[in-house]
């Protein structure tokens, strides 16, 4: 599991996304989101605006799975 640390509050599953190349820009989320299975804390996810707090599991089929975490 790799960690996603994260400066705010939150950030969102598109970032995220970037973040980990599992997406080159932000305007391929949707796209990417429609055709790979995304869970986040094990329950399905196809909403790229979707806020990720410090804690939250992310697993992308084919990319691995990803923690998002605040930074101390």
């Amino acid at each position: 599991m790799e960690y996603v640390p994260i400066n705010g509050e939150y950030i969102t599953l598109g970032q995220l996304l970037k973040l980990t190349d599992c997406i080159s820009t932000g305007g391929q989320a949707k796209p990417f989101l429609q055709q790979v299975k995304v869970k986040v804390n094990g329950e399905m996810e196809n909403r790229r605006g979707r806020k990720l707090y410090d804690g939250d599991v992310v697993e992308v089929e084919g990319f691995g799975s990803f923690k998002v975490g605040t930074l101390p």
